[in-house]
């Protein structure tokens, strides 16, 4: 069976780069810098779908990932999740977040996601390539 990626996250998001493992995406959302890291691993669900070294790659991509977003946006804390309510292809959210952003302290996850104004979302894209030196 080969990797497909789940139709709503191809919607809803753009394809940044290809880590060993995880196929790095820019949701399409101006309230938070917000990537989401999807194992090209077909069929997986659930993190225990993955092999032990799967697993272990993962953890260092995601690690990776939070460490250079945190550091290029200064943020206050990283939010990490896989609930895969709404899309069960294993997918996990890399969320910046700020004292003071739309929704601090609470959670995002049901805060309205934000368009990128015009002309905004070619500099994201590019400026998050840079951020996870592609």
């Amino acid at each position: 069976m080969a990797f497909i990626l789940n139709s709503q996250l191809a919607n809803e998001c753009i394809p940044l780069m290809e880590l060993d493992l995880c196929t790095v995406l820019l949701l399409r959302d101006a309230n938070f810098p917000r990537l989401v890291l999807v194992p090209r691993v077909p069929g997986a669900t659930e993190l225990f779908d993955l092999s032990q070294p799967q697993q272990a790659q993962l953890m260092q991509e995601i690690s990776e990932v939070s460490k250079r977003l945190k550091t290029a946006f200064e943020a206050t804390k990283i939010n990490v999740g896989s609930m895969g309510n709404m899309v069960s292809q294993l997918h996990i959210h890399i969320v910046a977040r700020f004292e003071g952003d739309p929704c601090w302290p609470r959670t995002m996850w049901d805060y309205p996601k934000a368009a990128y104004p015009d002309g905004d979302l070619e500099d994201w894209i590019a400026g998050m390539k840079k951020v996870l030196g592609s």
